[in-house]
């Protein structure tokens, strides 16, 4: 039962991603999403107890979907350079072919702050994406790749590049596809965080 739960838990999530993606998150109702799925809106609340739940559950969702890739590419034997050419990569293609993922990271986790200051506070619900990044930039700096500096500093850069290419390609405003500027992101981001800049 538990995984039948945990199942259409999953398909309440994706259903409501696809939602407020079209429509916002506050003119999404709980009838709406009730009724993408073809189950009563009394129903929903058996398994999540208002849209703010369902919303912490999202970002926790997409922050592991996230982790999981990042993961794989922490642990693999690839250079620093690599690694972040493999970042900007996953990132990317997580746009192209799960937009909603990252439409609803950018436009309503981070724009919309007020939804989550009661359940997700710092880095809390994203603490899966995050960590794995964390783990990046030590390894990056142990091996001597990337210069030590302030965590958060680091992170906001690399996320400045990758988000604001994304809004970019989802507002239509890029001239090429979002894959084409894979190569010098990474070689921008490489440049800005590596141990000597003048190298």
């Amino acid at each position: 039962m538990g995984r039948n739960k945990e199942k259409k838990k999953r398909e309440i999530i994706r259903a409501a991603l696809a939602l407020f993606s079209q429509k916002g998150f506050y003119s999404t109702t709980i009838p709406n999403i009730a009724k993408a799925l073809g189950m009563s809106a009394g129903n929903f609340y058996n398994y999540f107890a208002s849209k703010e739940v369902l919303a912490e559950e999202i970002i926790r969702y997409i922050s592991e979907y996230l982790g999981i890739k990042l993961r794989q590419i922490n642990e693999s034997s690839l250079s620093t350079k690599e690694k972040i050419a493999a970042i900007v990569h996953t990132y990317f293609t997580t746009a192209k072919e799960e937009p909603e993922m990252l439409d609803f990271f950018l436009r309503i986790y981070l724009s919309n702050r007020e939804i989550y200051h009661e359940r997700c506070a710092g880095i809390t619900c994203i603490s899966a994406f995050v960590t794995e990044l964390m783990i990046f930039f030590d390894e990056g700096v142990a091996r001597g790749d990337l210069r030590n500096q302030d965590f958060f500093s680091a992170f906001g850069l690399f996320m400045g590049y990758l988000g604001g290419m994304v809004f970019l390609n989802g507002e239509a405003i890029l001239p090429e596809a979002l894959e084409n500027y894979e190569e010098s992101i990474t070689e921008n981001i490489y440049r800005a965080l590596k141990s000597d800049p003048q190298t």
